[in-house]
């Protein structure tokens, strides 16, 4: 890989991070009524589009992360793109348009993901070894 493909990798994954939150308090948002929350559900052994399965505003839109907290679901803050969604009706399926941002999220949740249940595994192999030296 060229450096500076490295270089745009890097950079878009770091933006990814910045977009990516765990918890309320993470949101660059000052004024929680202005708030909005989309919920998406993506099946991938339906093969469908990823799918809105909750959208709110102010408190609403605060439930809707708390549960997404609480859950262990990771948040993409993305003004602009939470403005397109919450047009969006119930259960529709998002635009075809927006694909390729979506397969981007995903891949990037799937590669943490991945990521997380490898350090697990290390780090329970790392218990079991100094169980055993004790």
């Amino acid at each position: 890989m060229s450096q500076s493909k490295r270089k745009k990798l890097q950079e878009k994954k770091r933006e990814f991070k910045q977009k990516l939150k765990k918890n309320i308090d993470d949101l660059d948002i000052k004024d929680k009524s202005k708030l909005k929350a989309i919920a998406i559900k993506y099946d991938e052994d339906k093969g469908k589009a990823p799918q809105i399965i909750a959208t709110g505003k102010g408190k609403i839109a605060e439930s809707i992360l708390d549960i997404a907290e609480k859950n262990d679901i990771p948040f993409y803050e993305d003004e602009a793109l939470a403005n397109i969604l919450s047009k969006l009706d119930l259960e529709s399926e998002i635009p075809k348009e927006l694909f390729s941002i979506f397969a981007e999220i995903l891949a990037f949740v799937y590669h943490l993901e991945q990521m997380a249940t490898k350090r697990s595994k290390v780090r329970d192999r790392f218990a079991k070894f100094r169980k055993g030296r004790s």
